[in-house]
């Protein structure tokens, strides 16, 4: 195959994954004119249409398709032995992406990465916040961030965290004037603050455990984010209770900020895990960036 189509082909890889050329463009560091002129190209020397186009989307064709599942596995292959090359030169280099959420990203992740990096210019960082639940391989990260059980078998885990508690909480303010929760009932009665899962496009049900029970609660309330510290912020500013991780809350109950309630409602879980796939190819950048975030018990 000629050059040009290898480095067409990465083009095409990249729009059929993002389903967008604008998404696609920004990646690659090209303009989404350059992008289609290239797709067309390729389709013209393999003579089949390998994108459905309209305005509002972007789709392989039955040709398209075939070409992401066969081609792009032995593409990333390529990459992976070119890293392992590269692995062999004297200094540990390469990208590396992670997604996780920004709570476990600045508490977490940078934290522990910040001091470390520095003793290594040739390995760059890229950290994605997200609350979506990313299918890092079709996305080409190389790590993850998320709670234990939530981690498919066929990922390789390492602990970040301890097991963690969760806790509701609602300030001082906002108990002025009502009543504390002692059951499920009680909350239903409660301005309770959402959190909007961008992946499903529900809201997150409150996972609650009382006398051996398992019971999710779906909030009710004047007030829905997608992250974390806005719930936070908006518990702190007495608009409702939130059920939050024991590290994100505890600091602001012990500070009287926040009061926790139903603390014998509230489960533990399995810790933060970062995880990656089993087959790819272990990069000493790789190795440097999940041995500086792990769990030091």
């Amino acid at each position: 195959m000629a050059r040009e189509n290898i480095n067409d082909i990465l083009v095409f890889l990249a729009v059929a994954r993002e389903r967008s050329f604008t998404r696609a463009a920004a990646k690659l560091g090209m303009t989404q004119s350059a992008l289609s002129h290239i797709i067309r190209g390729l389709e013209a020397r393999l003579g089949v249409r390998l994108l459905t186009r309209t305005t509002r989307s972007v789709s392989p064709t039955e040709a398209g398709e075939r070409l992401l599942q066969n081609v792009a596995p032995r593409m990333e292959e390529i990459e992976a032995e070119i890293a392992a090359v590269s692995d062999l030169g004297d200094k540990p280099a390469g990208t590396i992406r992670i997604t996780a959420t920004d709570h476990v990203i600045d508490n977490f992740l940078w934290p522990r990465l910040a001091p470390v990096l520095p003793q290594y210019p040739d390995i760059h960082l890229e950290m994605s916040a997200d609350y979506r639940m990313v299918d890092i391989v079709a996305e080409r990260y190389d790590i993850g961030v998320r709670w234990g059980d939530q981690v498919d078998k066929d990922m390789i885990a390492v602990r970040l965290t301890p097991d963690m508690r969760t806790m509701i909480v609602g300030s001082p303010a906002y108990f002025a004037h009502r009543p504390i929760p002692a059951s499920a009932q009680d909350l239903m009665k409660h301005s309770c603050i959402g959190l909007r899962l961008a992946t499903a496009g529900s809201v997150y049900a409150w996972e609650l455990r009382h006398a051996g029970r398992d019971l999710e609660l779906r909030p009710r309330g004047q007030f829905t984010f997608s992250g974390t510290y806005q719930m936070l912020n908006a518990a702190l500013s007495g608009c409702g209770l939130a059920y939050l991780t024991e590290d994100l809350a505890a600091p602001h109950v012990q500070a009287g900020r926040l009061v926790s309630v139903m603390e014998d409602w509230c489960p533990h879980f399995p810790g933060l895990h970062a995880y990656y796939p089993s087959r790819r190819h272990s990069s000493r950048a790789l190795g440097i960036v999940i041995d500086a975030i792990r769990h030091k018990a």
